[in-house]
């Protein structure tokens, strides 16, 4: 099959949950434009490039065995640098934002005054993000790989990188206001891609176990945005309450 059409199916493959997102925001009438949108998308895939780099510097072999490679692999060189990448571009993409295509300066300023809503917006953001570093990560596979066969995971694997990019989305705003609450976004978005890489890779774990938590993290994510997970109320609390005191200060 020549490469040119693989390369095309598995870019649209990747883009079948991106695309779905945003049939649900027009429908759902989110207040996210298409020209943010895009430009979510565009950062995303832009987070691409330096994770490269941080992956190309911290490829060490490894003489002996043990679980401490796998781990190393799965965990370090390929689940931190690539949500790290993610929390640099986003972090410059909310930076730019803040006086672009009609977002309120205060809204991404990253400032202390945050709000439950800034949140729910940064973790769409983030999760349109992540389904642009997927897109460019499957054009990876199909030049290296040219198999039609990884279809199938590279949907999967672009429903893992939405949901960990709208947990580094969300921490990205967070980071002043909550710390703690950011940072916990952060190890879990680095854990959630760490197992789904180990459990699709090694020896005596089952596919199926692997799809399933980048389904399950996925639906997370969208429970989130939609502001309907009972969780985030008392997180919605928090914010607003450390809002108020630092109107008081």
């Amino acid at each position: 099959m020549p490469g040119s059409f693989i390369l095309v199916i598995l870019i649209i493959a990747s883009s079948l949950p991106a695309i779905a997102v945003y049939i649900w925001f027009r429908f759902a009438k989110y207040q996210l434009t298409l020209v943010q949108f895009l430009s979510a998308l565009l950062a995303g895939a832009a987070a691409f490039f330096p994770a490269l780099i941080f992956q190309d510097f911290l490829n060490i072999p490894f003489s002996a065995g043990g679980r401490g490679p796998f781990f190393y692999q799965f965990f370090i060189r390929i689940a931190l640098t690539e949500e790290l990448s993610r929390f640099l571009v986003l972090l410059i993409f909310f930076w730019i934002s803040s006086n672009k295509h009609g977002i309120d300066k205060s809204e991404y300023n990253l400032s202390r005054n945050l709000t439950f809503n800034i949140v729910k917006k940064a973790t769409a953001i983030g999760l349109v993000a992540g389904f642009g570093f997927a897109i460019l990560e499957s054009a990876r596979y199909a030049a290296v790989q040219m198999d039609i066969s990884i279809l199938l995971l590279r949907i999967f694997t672009a429903a893992l990188h939405g949901a960990c990019g709208s947990r580094i989305g969300a921490a990205v705003v967070m980071f002043r206001s909550s710390p703690v609450q950011a940072i916990l976004r952060i190890i879990t978005a680095i854990a959630i891609h760490g197992i789904y890489n180990m459990m699709l890779t090694m020896p005596g774990f089952s596919p199926i176990a692997a799809y399933l938590i980048a389904v399950s993290a996925l639906i997370t994510a969208i429970m989130t945005i939609r502001g309907g997970w009972t969780s985030n109320a008392a997180l919605h609390n928090t914010l607003d309450n450390t809002l108020d005191k630092n109107k008081e200060n």
